[in-house]
């Protein structure tokens, strides 16, 4: 099974689009699936609401810093490479996707869907395949 319907499939099992983008890729970023589910709970709908930034996408950047960052909490030294990870992720979903905010993507003050939410998940995917090479 693929990535994206790996990712598919745990949303068709209520994971929200943040889970299910972050827990795809539990075994690379060496991060139990649990862990992953649990820190990513508050992110869907656009942070809790559909007001912020596409879930997929913040499970995504999540990853970028669950690979890069060193953990060094004395001395962080791997924070600027992780903000240009996730620059560069940001900058990929939105030229695949038309925005980052969960409201836009879902059209809600306009009518016009941007991206469904599985469509945002695969979109989640690809970036982090492509971008984070996992």
């Amino acid at each position: 099974m693929d990535k994206k319907e790996q990712a598919i499939k745990l949303h068709d099992r209520k994971f929200n689009c943040a889970q299910a983008v972050a827990c795809t890729f539990a075994k690379e970023v060496g991060i139990p699936e649990e862990t992953l589910f649990k820190a990513c709970e508050g992110f869907g709908l656009g942070m809790g609401g559909m007001e912020a930034t596409c879930g997929a996408l913040s499970g995504a950047i999540m990853l970028a810093g669950m690979k890069n960052s060193d953990g060094n909490t004395d001395n962080p030294g791997t924070k600027a490479d992780t903000y240009k990870l996730s620059k560069e992720l940001v900058k990929c979903f939105e030229e695949k996707t038309g925005s980052t905010v969960c409201k836009e993507l879902k059209g809600i003050n306009t009518g016009k869907v941007l991206c469904s939410c599985p469509d945002c998940i695969r979109c989640g995917v690809e970036v982090v395949q492509k971008v984070l090479e996992l």
